[in-house]
């Protein structure tokens, strides 16, 4: 038995060629049996009232890059480079809102466009919006837009309102798209905090040395601060700052003999760090979550954290401290995350609000 043309196609599609016509921002299918079938086929467009069909530019631009449908207007057939025009007008970054619209659906996504605050509602594969809860909301950017973390911090609210999973759909220049998962992080430690030492530090120059043997066994044992040296113990500016802030240790200088203050210390440490308050507030904020708190400089970040004894697990987090406000340039938050991600850690961003720390987290997914 032979298969004509027509019949290939029908198997393929399950229809004839189907024409919609481009009426100002939509493509309106007004044949009852051809609106249905585009619409029960993968959930394409909005129903009309006498069983037409609506489809957005995105949607009708997907179906004819992919040979399901024509669209016409006034009888003639209308062009790609025209649609894509017509998308440029109508929507702010049409290009990058199509190409993550397209992979989504290759993926065997149902895919709808959102006027809201987010891109477009994504439900879980083998769902229908008539059926189930959307599973994503996605947002389609633009590796030249800027990473603005009180934006997408507000954004990640509303996502959580609703209990969706929020999703940050990046493009780059070659049309690839990397996924990034975006959640609230709250870490927390068992770690029980540093006690009452009673030492006292000598500052020299940009660090500070506890000599008491115990004292400085004291410190790294209960806390894991600062670092061994042989009997000693050498503690960061910031180490010293939460230290000295808590009564745990006595500062002077080793010039002088002097006593510092916790006050006049932090201003000098400022001089020396002008983002030093910055971090400041971050340690401190996870050092009260129970969290063991070491320098991430190696890792490019402020901080790796660990949840317990760092002399018996590895780091969980790379954290980086960021003021309210914060913007940078999505390859530099790609280089953190793919860092993060290459030595099994989670990359958070800590925003650093007046006292309160908001933390980011960022996840690279395949959906």
């Amino acid at each position: 038995m032979t298969i004509s043309e027509e019949e290939t196609i029908i198997i393929g599609w399950g229809l004839r060629d189907m024409a919609g016509e481009l009426v100002d921002e939509s493509v309106i299918l007004e044949d009852e049996a051809e609106a249905s079938q585009i619409y029960n086929k993968g959930f394409y467009g909005y129903p009309l009232s006498g069983g037409g069909l609506e489809l957005d530019l995105l949607e009708a631009s997907y179906l004819m890059e992919c040979g399901r449908l024509e669209i016409l207007q006034e009888g003639m057939a209308v062009e790609p480079s025209k649609m894509a025009r017509m998308g440029a007008e109508a929507y702010e970054d049409f290009e990058i809102k199509f190409i993550v619209y397209r992979d989504l659906r290759q993926r065997g996504y149902v895919v709808k466009a959102h006027s809201g605050d987010f891109d477009f509602r994504v439900f879980p594969r083998g769902g229908t919006p008539t059926s189930t809860q959307t599973k994503y909301w996605v947002m389609a950017i633009s590796e030249r837009a800027v990473f603005d973390i009180g934006a997408f911090l507000e954004q990640l609210k509303k996502a959580n309102r609703t209990r969706k999973d929020l999703l940050l759909a990046v493009v780059d220049e070659e049309g690839d798209i990397t996924f990034y998962q975006a959640t609230n992080s709250e870490p927390k430690g068992t770690d029980p905090g540093p006690g009452d030492s009673g030492s006292v530090g000598l500052l020299v120059e940009d660090r500070v040395l506890v000599f008491d043997e115990d004292h400085a066994k004291a410190l790294f044992e209960r806390g894991y601060f600062g670092k061994s040296l042989g009997q000693s113990l050498q503690l960061s500016l910031i180490e010293t700052a939460f230290l000295l802030e808590n009564d745990v240790i006595e500062l002077r200088s080793a010039a002088s003999g002097r006593k510092l203050s916790s006050k006049g210390f932090r201003r000098m440490a400022s001089k020396m760090q002008p983002d030093f308050e910055l971090r400041l507030n971050t340690y401190r904020d996870l050092r009260k979550k129970g969290l063991v708190v070491k320098t991430g400089f190696k890792y490019g970040c402020h901080f790796r954290v660990y949840e317990r004894n760092p002399q018996k697990i590895h780091a969980r987090y790379l954290v980086h401290a960021v003021p309210d406000g914060y913007q940078a340039s999505w390859p530099e938050i790609s280089r953190a995350v793919r860092l993060a991600h290459g030595v099994k850690k989670e990359i958070l961003f800590g925003r650093v609000c007046e006292d309160k720390v908001d933390y980011l987290r960022l996840k690279r997914i395949r959906p």
